[in-house]
């Protein structure tokens, strides 16, 4: 769709009137200045890009130089309906202003819909740290926490679950949301837990559900609404250990996968990319979770070769209750916290046959 300038174009006074700050396709454009070498303080010190009224920070994005022309793609769609300021502050100290009114979208069927929610299980440790909704389009910012809820087995809410974090946790897409449960309710010796009890009580039966009329990055609500029921089971507070994980080796000379089983589910996004392949030089491949996040499986891009070889697993890799490996998520709060974190690694070995 392309977007229109619906407000008049602001120039300070001696600014050259071809100058102009344009957006076309979800793209800012300054016109009329030749973009040379970017400036010590980036292109950021001269063009930025503002959601909204008041003292609000500039839009993250990525910024180019397109034949002279310095251009501005902002890191999340463009919300329909929002009020865009942009400022471009020439090197001279000359400066042009423009307010864009992003277009509402035309009503359209709708054809987003959830595609997965990630556990995949139907039993949860009671002390379940995050979920992952998995959308079939971009979604829209700022609408998670009025359309998520959790329902006990009688159909009321549980109050607060989730941490409501004002900045949503989307991936680049905006295809994947992480909603987080409210760490003080898994946590033991914290108020919050003692005050509300927990979110999840072992035994007990819950429904996540998501409502239908959550925006799409078009605006257009949701094919449908989405229901994960599930049951809470003991919590789990011993962390993975790589010495109970069972791997199926491949054949030498074939591209057959490389196959990880584990005795109890994993953190689905974090298995995309903590456990790398080594035989005995990093291979590339196609990662592919499967059984409830408990397979991982490795399909190499070129054959593979005869001789051992060995996983390189990185030690934030979690478990389902956020224990990491070789480390419980629930711990004394008085343990010395370090204030720099470390990408360790154990390596795990394998024989190819």
């Amino acid at each position: 769709m392309r977007l229109a300038l619906a407000l008049c174009l602001l120039a300070s006074a001696g600014f050259a009137g071809d100058t102009a700050i344009r957006l076309d396709d979800g793209v800012f454009r300054v016109t009329g200045w030749h973009a040379g070498g970017e400036p010590a303080d980036g292109w950021s010190s001269l063009l930025s890009i503002y959601a909204g009224e008041g003292d609000v920070p500039a839009l993250l994005g990525k910024y180019t130089v397109e034949e002279g022309t310095l251009a501005f793609r902002p890191r999340f769609p463009l919300s329909p309906g929002l009020r865009v300021r942009a400022v471009f502050q020439a090197p001279d100290g000359r400066v042009v202003r423009a307010v864009f009114e992003i277009p509402k979208a035309v009503p359209l069927a709708p054809t987003t819909r959830v595609e997965r929610v990630f556990p995949s299980a139907d039993v949860l440790p009671a002390n379940e740290l995050k979920f992952y909704i998995v959308f079939s389009a971009p979604m829209a910012r700022g609408e998670a926490w009025r359309h998520i809820h959790l329902l006990r087995e009688d159909g009321s809410r549980v109050e607060s679950p989730f941490l409501e974090i004002a900045e949503e946790l989307w991936d680049r897409e905006h295809l994947r949301l992480t909603v987080l449960f409210d760490p003080g309710r898994i946590k033991r010796g914290l108020a919050s837990l003692a005050e509300a009890g927990p979110a999840l009580e072992e035994g007990h039966r819950y429904t996540l559900a998501i409502d239908r009329d959550w925006l799409d990055g078009r605006g257009n609500p949701l094919v449908g609404e989405y229901r994960k029921p599930f049951r809470a089971g003991p919590a789990d507070r011993v962390p993975p250990e790589v010495s109970t994980w069972k791997i199926a080796a491949p054949k030498a000379g074939t591209t057959e996968p490389l196959v990880v089983r584990f005795p109890k589910p994993m953190d689905y996004a974090l298995l995309q990319h903590s456990i790398a392949v080594a035989a005995p030089a990093p291979l590339d491949g196609t990662v592919t979770i499967a059984a409830d996040e408990t397979e991982w499986r490795f399909t190499p891009h070129e054959r593979w070769a005869a001789g051992p070889g060995r996983l390189i697993v990185q030690t934030t890799l979690e478990d389902l209750a956020g224990n990491h490996i070789g480390r419980p998520f629930d711990v004394d709060t008085f343990d010395r916290v370090t204030k720099v974190v470390t990408a360790e690694t154990v390596d795990v070995p394998f024989r190819l046959r």
